[in-house]
């Protein structure tokens, strides 16, 4: 019965998470702000180089929603330029959003987790469902984060409810890395291959985002079955 309502938590979750990015996403807001500031930004992360990348990359994953579609493409543009290092751009962008994720872990940890306890009951959140989180963290805390760092929206934020359920750290501190690094490499790879060709960046977002959903998705469902399969062959 636990298993089936761990599974059934899980399930949830990633549902929640796929919906909730899929229709942020869609917000005319990104577009809009990826065709007013993507020529701004490329001058700006030309002149503070790659401290610049770590920066914005660090406020994109933590509070401040800073969405990096409009970061790492203008970087991947100057490294085509031979402005920049590609593989220089890739590391700053990964380097900034593990301490952008934990400083969202730690600020959890620190601040989110205490006031659970004492002011949960207030938001319909009790001691019992933080266990529950913390176990749901502890078993499949590493896919749940994988796949958060996928999806848009959700990954600027993904940090928060494993800061609350202990999630261990190094952990943690792995599968973001994996997941940033993928979301990096798609982004850097895609201003790169764009060369003097940024104003059809807006065109490719859109099928960008849905095709890392649509592996996020695809991600999720083997882990299940691979979860599913592994019972079975505990069953007596």
């Amino acid at each position: 019965m636990n298993n089936t309502k761990t599974r059934a938590a899980y399930i949830s979750l990633l549902l929640i998470c796929i919906a909730g990015g899929a229709v942020l996403y869609n917000l005319a807001f990104l577009i809009s702000l990826l065709k007013s500031v993507t020529g701004w930004l490329t001058d700006t992360i030309g002149k503070m180089g790659y401290t610049g990348i770590v920066a914005l990359m660090f406020l994109e994953s933590s509070f401040f929603p800073f969405p990096s579609e409009v970061v790492l493409p203008p970087a991947g543009y100057l490294a085509w330029k031979g402005e920049m290092s590609f593989t220089a751009v890739l590391a700053a962008g990964i380097a900034g959003s593990i301490l952008g994720a934990l400083f969202n872990y730690w600020f959890a940890l620190r601040f989110g987790r205490p006031f659970l306890l004492k002011y949960g009951k207030y938001f319909f959140v009790s001691e019992e469902s933080l266990q529950k989180a913390d176990l749901f963290f502890a078993r499949h805390g590493h896919i749940g984060t994988l796949v958060g760092r996928l999806l848009p929206v959700i990954r600027q934020y993904i940090s928060l409810p494993a800061g609350i359920a202990r999630m261990k750290l190094d952990v943690f501190t792995i599968y973001t890395t994996i997941g940033a690094g993928i979301w990096a490499l798609i982004l850097t790879t895609v201003g790169y291959l764009l060369g003097e060709h940024q104003e059809l960046l807006n065109d490719y977002m859109h099928v960008i985002s849905f095709s890392c959903i649509a592996g996020a998705v695809l991600l999720a469902v083997l882990y299940i079955l691979y979860v599913r399969r592994g019972e079975k062959k505990n069953l007596p």
